[in-house]
């Protein structure tokens, strides 16, 4: 428990620090999905990654994961967030936004979708950029 304490404590930190590390998505005032998402720089996981380490040196902002639960699964929920997230990044400044998705012909467990799938990011006008893993790729979008 105190680890998940400690947790919290420095996610609440970090957003009063702000800018905010990500959107929430609320339908009828109750929040229904979540989505992680700042300056590449902001994730220092991303650089010790094999998957998501940096392209090149551009200056990127990040889609790390997507959250939504599992009542809202199936909805346009991570869709509709996506969508926030491109135009908060494009609001913010960022110039390229980049994300890490799955990409699999057959439905994969819901818990291995924390980072959307390609299909998602590809109606969203993204692009592959790389592929370190056979079902990992790299996408961005240029904003």
């Amino acid at each position: 428990m105190k680890r998940a304490q400690a947790w919290h404590a420095r996610f609440r930190a970090v957003v009063a620090e702000g800018p905010p590390p990500g959107l929430i998505a609320y339908r009828d005032g109750a929040p229904v999905g979540w989505v992680s998402l700042g300056p590449r720089e902001d994730f220092a996981r991303l650089g010790r990654s094999p998957v998501m380490k940096a392209v090149d040196e551009q200056p990127v902002w990040s889609i790390v994961c997507f959250v939504v639960p599992s009542q809202y699964r199936g909805q346009g929920v991570a869709r509709g967030l996506l969508e926030g997230a491109i135009a908060y990044a494009a609001q913010c400044g960022a110039r390229v936004l980049e994300a890490y998705p799955v990409d699999q012909s057959e439905r994969s467990r819901d818990d291995a979708m924390w980072f959307g799938a390609k299909s998602m990011y590809d109606a969203a006008g993204f692009e592959e950029v790389a592929r370190r893993k056979p079902h990992r790729p790299v996408v961005r979008r240029i904003l």
